[in-house]
Formats: structure tokens, sequence, C-alpha cells
């Protein structure tokens, strides 16, 4: 008898969390059907594994954001600060990303939403699409865009990604089942609303490309994405708030129709006198901190800035140029921790005793 009333408890704690979180109505009829087909099982011997699968899928369905949104921060001077501080030129992703925001702000101020033909129409967020080599800041701006319209923020890698369940999830009569990537995503950032950069959408297993494609199509259709339906949720959650951004080096393994869908714009490789501009006033402050140095500590003569720049060719992005400088810093550390001094001036003569060899 007590077991019996141990069971009816956490059955109880179930029903108590289902009706405590804001679901719609139908999936929260469901979710208690569930409920009481698992007090009706008590009695036989397969409770606890119906009630682990129950519990898995009611944690789940309720940590979803189906009303919660965050607040958008529509200040464009706000915004273009923050995404100047972070990104060096860019103007043209810059200025996409203010116009955007701009539409937003208007409407608001007018009429937020308006319904015609019993359809509630909105202002759609853009699909953008960043392609470059590697280093020039694809993933970066879609941080920087993330925080300049204060929205929460997650990334869903798609390098090697080869099954299409791993972005539409599981059905829940298989073992383990889990949902997909996009759902997970959303219960991380824990709003409807919020940014998702879908990160080198073009380095998909070839195996799985055009049905993964076909998933994307979906989710970058505004008039899909109202209904996107994960298979292990099994309920229809609205993605059209959800500022998707994509990031690719090349688009020649990107299917046409998801290209369709897309605003791709191209992120230029960097020449040596914007790298030294990056390094002056991003690169260089940013690693200092990261290190714990003191701001005075390192001093850099300018005739030395190409020679760190390139230290071994061209490269289009700034990851070469992070490491040099990163490998700068931590040798400033070392000695500055083995008692030779306190700041360091680099100059063209003692140049090649602070670069990193490799």
């Amino acid at each position: 008898m007590p077991e019996k009333t141990a069971l009816f408890k956490e059955i109880a704690e179930l029903e108590e969390k289902t009706e405590a979180a804001c679901l719609p109505p139908e999936l929260k009829e469901k979710c208690l059907h569930l409920i009481e087909r698992l007090s009706r099982m008590i009695k036989y011997g397969e409770y606890s594994t119906e009630y682990e699968r129950v519990s898995h899928y009611i944690d789940w369905i309720t940590a979803l954001p189906w009303e919660k949104r965050s607040e958008d921060r529509l200040d464009l001077e706000a915004a273009k600060k923050i995404l100047d501080e972070n990104h060096y030129g860019l103007e043209e992703t810059k200025e996409r990303i203010l116009e955007y925001l701009a539409v937003m702000r208007l409407k608001r101020e007018g009429k937020e939403e308006r319904k015609e033909e019993g359809i509630l129409k909105f202002m759609r967020a853009p699909m953008l699409l960043f392609v470059g080599l590697v280093g020039t800041g694809k993933t970066t701006i879609a941080y920087s865009i993330a925080e300049a319209m204060g929205r929460k923020f997650a990334r869903v890698p798609f390098g090697g990604l080869g099954d299409p369940l791993d972005l539409r999830g599981q059905s829940r009569i298989r073992p383990d089942a889990e949902p997909g990537l996009i759902i997970k995503a959303l219960r991380r950032t824990g709003t409807k609303n919020s940014v998702l950069l879908l990160d080198e959408i073009d380095r998909v297993t070839e195996d799985g490309r055009s049905s993964i494609m076909g998933v994307l199509v979906e989710l970058l259709d505004p008039e899909q994405n109202m209904a996107f339906r994960d298979h292990f949720i099994d309920y229809s959650f609205d993605l059209s708030e959800v500022l998707f951004i994509a990031t690719c080096n090349n688009t020649s393994n990107i299917s046409v129709a998801v290209m369709d869908r897309l605003e791709p714009i191209q992120m230029p490789s960097y020449t040596d006198e914007e790298k030294i501009k990056i390094s002056k006033d991003y690169v260089l402050p940013r690693t200092i901190q990261e290190t714990g140095l003191d701001k005075e500590a390192i001093r850099i003569d300018p005739d030395v800035w190409p020679k760190i720049v390139r230290p071994l060719g061209y490269d289009a992005g700034i990851r070469t140029l992070e490491r040099t400088i990163n490998g700068i810093c931590r040798k400033v550390a070392k000695m500055i921790v083995q008692g030779k001094g306190r700041s360091f001036h680099i100059t063209s003569e003692n140049v090649k005793e602070f670069l990193p060899t490799w």
C-alpha cells in the first residue's frame, strides 16, 4: 500500500507540473491523457518504464518557451555601438541589421500586430547567410547581432551532421529518444524569439545532404516554420520569430531551395591594413586582458605590426593573427613572472624574440 501511495504521488507531481506550465491547450490535454493512462497502469508491472518515458516527455515540453519572449532592444545607436565595438568594417552587414531593427521599432510604435484574413501578420526576421573563408568573423558577428538586439543566442553545429533526425528529433517509441538540435537550442535560450546560428551548413556529410537540406527548407521558409514539427515533441512549434543566421565557406554544397530562402552576405578577406587596425583596437587589448597583463605591459612600434600580421604569409582571416598575438602575450607573461621586467617594448630589432615559433 505505501508503494502505491508513492506511485500516485509521482503521478500527482507530473499532473501539477503540466497544469502549471504554459502549454498549448491541445498539448496540455494530450499530456494529461498520458498521465491518466499512467494511473491506470499502476497495477501492471511496466509502470516504471512508462513513467520514465512520460516524465521525460513532460520535462521537455514544460521547459520549452511556447510563449516566452525576450524584450527586443530597438535602440539603433546602442546596437550600432555594440556592432562597432566588436567588429571592424563589415558595414553592409551592420546596415542590414540596423534596417531590420528600424522596421521593428516602427511597427512597435504603431500597431505591433494585425490580423489579415484570420492570419496573424508581423515583421519576419531576415534569414541571413554569411559566406566567407575561415577566420573572417562569420560566427562572431552572429554573437554580436544577438547582443545588439538583446536576444538570447544558441549555436547549432552542422559540421559532420549526417542524419536529419539530429535536427528533427526521434520518435518517442525509440529507446532513449531525444528532441532534435533545434528544439534543444530553444530550450537552452528559453525564448521563442532567440537568435539561432546554423553554423557551417555546407559541411554536412554527403550521404545525408539532401535530407538535411529538406529540413533546412522547412526551418527557413516563413510559410512552413510557423508549424515546425519535431518528432519527439510531436506537436507544432512556432519558429517564425526566431532570427536564423547561417554560415558557410562556400555555397556550392547548399541546395538551390535553401539558398532561395537566405540572404547571402559576403564576408570579405582582410587586408594587411585592416588586420593591423583589428590587432591594435580589438585583438591585442582583449588578449592582454585575458592573459592578466597590465595595459602598459606591452608597447609595440608601428613598423613592427606588418611583421606580426604576416609572419607566415597570407591568411584570409584573423585566426593566425590571434594565435600570434596570443603567443606574444604569453611570452611577456612568462618574462614578467621570471622577474625580467614589468613592461616590454617590442621593436623591429627584438620582435623575433617575441614572435612564437612553429
